[in-house]
């Protein structure tokens, strides 16, 4: 710990520091263009041992708890809603799997200050925020990953025909 404050204040500035961290993070990155998210880069590739994302629900029962994650769009009143399809044309699917890049890029960023934490917080609550980082965002990443897997096989054979 670099700095010492009284626990309350460690706890306060931990709440204000994600919620600064996690609408930060999401403001540029709703700033970065859709084109940037409809190329199709390595890092957001559907990977084949991902089975169009029936590999995320056959591991963490995907569709049982996706319902339940909040989306970030309805913090910032911008952005692209992923609660359900905008449409079904190819075009309106693209958007979706581009728009699951956007989320999931935005979800890996939020994990990155989780080590600045330790400026200021004890050794253990530190780890703790470590962990709370990945509790939090990694099921959102396993929802853009399982929604996009889904859809690049919709989308691959609707190019086919």
């Amino acid at each position: 710990m670099v700095v010492s404050f009284p626990e309350h204040w460690i706890i306060i500035t931990d709440i204000f520091a994600w919620a600064f961290f996690h609408l930060f993070i999401s403001a540029i990155c709703l700033k970065v263009p859709l084109a940037w998210f409809l190329r199709d880069q390595f890092w957001f590739r559907i990977f084949s041992w991902e089975k169009s994302g029936e590999l995320w629900q056959r591991l963490f029962q995907v569709k049982k708890w996706k319902g339940y994650i909040i989306d970030g769009t309805i913090f910032l009143k911008k952005g692209y809603s992923k609660k359900g399809l905008h449409g079904i044309g190819l075009r309106d699917l693209m958007i979706f799997a581009a728009e699951t890049k956007r989320a999931e890029f935005t979800h890996w960023l939020s994990i990155l200050p989780a080590p600045l934490f330790f400026l200021w917080n004890p050794l253990w609550a530190g780890w703790v925020m470590i962990l709370y980082a990945f509790v939090f965002n990694l099921p959102i990443i396993v929802v853009q990953r399982y929604n996009r897997g889904r859809i690049t096989a919709i989308t691959s054979e609707l190019v086919k025909k």
